[in-house]
């Protein structure tokens, strides 16, 4: 069964617009796209859960970025980041879990890469929601601010 992480939630129903998804109870809407039951949403939350639960931590998010260039040993990537090394490991075994790294032994070292640069597009756009968040609070408290000084 291949399913993808992007979803649209309508109504307490995930729809899935994609036509690469295999599963023998499909229900195509009249738009073409699929419904799932309530077995296989659960599998779907589930999968989304872990997969926010591995970018939870700022550290592995750090090395998903330090991977961005080119695919890295537990070594660097601790150098890189200036993290302990057993910290490391201990991150990219989650991420590797999660499906978002993957691991190739190269002689006595290990090699880590993302397994898809799409993660990183996708940190990119948190970072900018992130951003515009940040600014509409500062924008906020700012006339907050200059209203304060008028009034009093």
């Amino acid at each position: 069964m291949i399913v993808t992480l992007c979803t649209i939630r309508y109504m307490d129903t995930y729809i899935y617009p994609y036509r690469e998804f295999a599963a023998a109870d499909q229900k195509f809407s009249s738009k073409g796209t699929i419904r799932m039951d309530r077995k296989l949403r659960d599998e779907v939350r589930q999968l989304h859960a872990q997969v926010c639960k591995a970018l939870a931590d700022p550290s592995r998010i750090l090395l998903l970025y330090s991977l961005t260039d080119q695919p890295r040993t537990v070594g660097e990537l601790a150098a890189i980041n200036d993290l302990p090394q057993p910290t490391v490991s201990r991150h990219l075994r989650i991420l590797r879990e999660r499906g978002l790294v993957t691991a190739d032994r190269v002689g006595q070292s290990v090699v880590y890469e993302l397994s898809d640069r799409r993660i990183i597009k996708a940190l990119d756009l948190l970072r900018a929601v992130i951003g515009d968040n940040l600014q509409m609070k500062a924008d906020l408290a700012s006339s907050v601010h200059e209203s304060l000084k008028t009034t009093y």
